[in-house]
């Protein structure tokens, strides 16, 4: 590097999560499931729901990661969100919940959700605090594996997505 000019940061990108992000996402999600700030995923899991996710990368380095999963007719959660501790308050949440809420309107879903135990990150992004008993029961499939069950402290958070009506 030549004295005085300063090396350029690398751009952290938001994409689809391919084969090779299974082991990245995995240990993400361990180390934030080891403090129970979120369930853990099998590997098991992430193959069957790789299309789902969406990875926040610095170089070739997974940073983040965030999964839009089709719920239930015109419904999504965002899941599995969770980024590394030195890129955390960079706005790399922000930017995979945008890429989820996106994912959402090209699909046509009406409705996104998500369960959380930071309902103000959501609020930011328009979303609001909604009553969980409001959700279809098929969404608490997760719920019945979680360690904190039934005395859960996550809310849920809603946005209604603007999308065109059905044809």
């Amino acid at each position: 590097m030549k004295k005085g000019k300063a090396r350029a940061p690398r751009q952290v990108t938001i994409r689809k999560a391919r084969m090779a992000d299974v082991e990245p996402i995995h240990a993400l999600i361990t180390e934030f499931s080891r403090t129970e700030s979120m369930l853990p995923r099998s590997r098991a899991y992430l193959y069957e729901s790789l299309r789902d996710f969406l990875i926040a990368e610095r170089g070739s380095t997974v940073v983040g990661c965030g999964a839009l999963t089709i719920e239930w007719d015109n419904l999504a959660e965002v899941k599995s969100l969770a980024v590394v501790r030195p890129h955390q308050r960079k706005r790399i949440g922000t930017r995979l919940v945008k890429a989820c809420l996106a994912e959402a309107r090209r699909l046509g879903i009406g409705k996104v959700f998500a369960l959380t135990s930071s309902p103000s990150f959501f609020e930011h992004l328009g979303f609001h605090r909604v009553d969980r008993e409001s959700l279809p029961h098929k969404v608490w499939s997760d719920c019945l594996k979680c360690t904190k069950f039934p005395d859960c402290d996550e809310l849920a958070v809603a946005i209604e997505m603007k999308v065109p009506p059905r044809r």
